[in-house]
């Protein structure tokens, strides 16, 4: 099977400490992260490939050459741990600050092109307050246009950002509460403003199962049509089931359920969420009756899935790269030659 959802900690990231702030403990064995402490949950996982990404956000801060530095670093040093460890990883790109026209395209350019990544990883929103602005936004669309020019595979994740109010409890950080309901809002914001439909070939992959996606889908679908929307309420619909969800930290039988209701099964990606949580278990579920094809780690059937469906693979056989470039092979980047036939093999 394939991770889709496997973050990586860098030393340089301080994450115990910016976990605290957001109202998050990652397990202290855990940290400090290194591809050792993700192979060892991998292998107990049956777990063949983990696709690498940094939180969402991060890197952090106002547009600057500082922030497309340390995009870049994530970047070559993602690509580095492919290279040591054929098979075992790929990873999204990390971009600057979205907002920042000068420096994202590039930065995606050469993950893309020369490191070899297989996807980008975006963030719901960027920048801060009156300054944000949701994925949907009309300042991204050259970025839009260029990922669709690519048929590119886009990791959308929730912003982990403070909301106007404190969060209302320890136990319920930015994390647990905000940043799923961020997930579905980015979501939402590509349906009702065309953007989901306009750039039908870029394949996006919504963190936790796109957080409260599949519950509030047909409200949105109802009320955006009484408010205006040009979409059919069946349109919008649709257009919410032609995302993919992966099952990181959403694995419970009652959010598998509903999400077995709303979408077909080639949409439901394998994702642990790891190392954000000691409780491996939980990455796997306990097996259900009507979803042993999720659960059951010994199922030859699976066991080198990176998803839960034989369509898995379709997700990123592009590698986001334009037909007739193969730049990252040319340089012998392992993290595309040496890509998994999961990656690959399509059936």
């Amino acid at each position: 099977r394939i991770d889709i959802h496997h973050h990586i900690f860098p030393a340089s990231l301080g994450k115990a400490a910016l976990s605290v702030k957001m109202g998050w403990e990652t397990p202290k064995e855990n940290l400090p992260w290194s591809p050792e402490v993700s192979l060892r949950a991998m292998g107990k996982l049956l777990v063949k490939t983990a696709v690498l990404s940094l939180p969402a956000g991060v890197p952090a801060g106002p547009i600057s050459e500082a922030n497309r530095a340390q995009a870049r670093e994530f970047n070559q040093y993602a690509s580095r741990i492919c290279a040591d460890h054929p098979g075992r990883f790929a990873f999204f790109a990390c971009v600057p600050n979205l907002l920042d026209a000068k420096g994202n395209w590039p930065s995606m350019t050469f993950a893309l092109n020369e490191l070899g990544a297989c996807g980008v990883a975006l963030s719901s929103s960027y920048g801060e307050r009156a300054d944000a602005r949701y994925i949907g936004d009309d300042v991204f669309d050259p970025v839009w246009e260029e990922l669709d020019k690519r048929s590119a595979v886009v990791f959308l994740h929730g912003a982990q950002i403070p909301s106007s109010t404190p969060y209302p409890h320890p136990f319920l950080g930015i994390p647990v509460v905000e940043v799923p309901n961020e997930t579905f809002k980015a979501a939402a914001h590509l349906v009702v403003t065309g953007k989901k439909r306009r750039f039908p070939n870029i394949k996006i992959i919504l963190a936790h199962l796109g957080g409260s996606t599949p519950f509030l889908a047909a409200r949105v679908a109802a009320l955006s049509r009484h408010m205006g929307c040009l979409l059919t309420h069946e349109e919008i619909l649709e257009d919410f089931k032609s995302f993919y969800f992966d099952t990181a930290l959403s694995s419970e039988e009652t959010t598998l359920t509903a999400m077995k209701n709303f979408v077909s099964p080639d949409r439901i990606l394998f994702g642990t969420d790891f190392p954000g949580t000691e409780r491996l278990g939980y990455y796997s579920c306990s097996p259900v009756p009507p979803f042993n094809h999720l659960c059951d780690l010994h199922s030859r059937q699976h066991r080198d899935c990176g998803v839960v469906h034989p369509e898995r693979r379709r997700v990123l056989r592009e590698r986001s790269r334009p037909t007739g470039t193969d730049h990252a092979r040319e340089r012998g980047s392992a993290a595309v030659s040496m890509m998994p036939p999961t990656f690959t093999d399509i059936g």
